[in-house]
């Protein structure tokens, strides 16, 4: 079926109360209708997802935000004029008209306008806001392709709509006003560095703080099915081989032939240590060490700077699993 017969029919799903799996410039969402409480559980069902884990309601105009939100700082609006639409979420006082459901019961409401031009059109033709976390059993490594939505999900969703491989490939960064200062509750597609240059400082929280105020905040997320294990150089390799098929992630390129005894496959995110490519290759990297039949994944961590900060979080919530 072609595109645009795709989001004609995902847009009548959405306004009859059913699930679609939607492309956004991050990752695959699940989406529903933010104010169909029924359709809103089945995503929570499909997904196995805890109802105490808050949703991001996708919007298409910005319209749409005096509709959903009773404040708007003006830090929030800086933010949403020089980044949205892109991978930005931004938390505000919610108004009386968002479900509970799709806040956890929660004060705040997580807002975000995609860049990718798919999610928008599907938005603005359902006519409401669309809460799609990621199109994925909760906890495991998120979606970013339709087949990777199909192989985990399948006939859960009432149509999976095929827009392409994501081209950021993380989860949006999720900024909270609902304190004084903007606070960083998930580091994602926006660097940080980029919303500090335009709100001033924002306050990072310990990792154990807001753990239920926001999406990906779990301390075990992201898993694959092999244990994956962060070491610090190559040479930890040797002490986690032993009879273990063992699959590298690295930032650039590796020498398998230095290590033949030691690793058996290796992904590399990016040829020339590109932290923008690094990001959008993690998830699929990390699907193809699962699927080549490693026992165990070793995971080299990335300068923490830029979208560097967002792929050490996920590696690091995902070799929590094994805690």
């Amino acid at each position: 079926m072609e595109l645009t017969k795709q989001i004609e029919k995902g847009a009548d799903i959405l306004r009859e109360g059913g699930v679609v799996a939607l492309p956004t410039e991050t990752v695959y969402g699940l989406g529903a209708s933010a104010f169909n409480e029924k359709a809103l559980a089945r995503v929570f069902e499909i997904k196995r997802r805890p109802f105490f884990d808050p949703l991001i309601l996708h919007i298409s105009n910005i319209k749409w935000l005096d509709n959903l939100a009773a404040d708007i700082p003006a830090a929030a609006k800086n933010l949403i004029e020089k980044i949205w639409p892109g991978p930005l979420t931004i938390v505000l006082p919610k108004k009386n008209c968002v479900p509970d459901i799709a806040t956890s019961g929660l004060p705040g409401v997580a807002l975000r306008m995609p860049s990718n031009e798919t999610a928008r059109a599907l938005i603005e033709l359902a006519g409401v806001p669309v809460a799609a976390p990621s199109a994925n059993l909760f906890g495991s490594v998120s979606p970013t392709t339709a087949k990777h939505v199909e192989d985990q999900l399948g006939g859960s969703v009432d149509i999976i709509i095929d827009g392409g491989p994501c081209t950021v490939g993380i989860e949006s960064t999720i900024i909270s006003f609902m304190n004084a200062a903007p606070t960083l509750l998930r580091p994602g597609g926006t660097p940080l560095e980029e919303i500090e240059s335009i709100t001033g400082k924002v306050i990072i929280p310990a990792r154990e703080d807001f753990v239920n105020h926001s999406p990906g905040r779990s301390e075990q997320h992201y898993a694959t099915s092999a244990p994956l294990l962060l070491i610090n150089s190559i040479d930890d390799i040797p002490s986690i081989s032993v009879d273990k098929k063992v699959g590298l992630l690295s930032l650039e390129p590796i020498d398998k032939n230095l290590f033949l005894s030691n690793i058996d496959v290796i992904e590399c995110l990016s040829e020339n240590g590109d932290l923008r490519e690094a990001a959008c290759n993690l998830f699929a990297a990390m699907r193809r060490l699962d699927d080549c039949g490693a026992d165990i994944i070793a995971a080299l961590p990335v300068p923490n700077t830029g979208l560097g900060l967002a792929i050490n979080d996920r590696l690091y919530r995902a070799s929590r699993k094994n805690v």
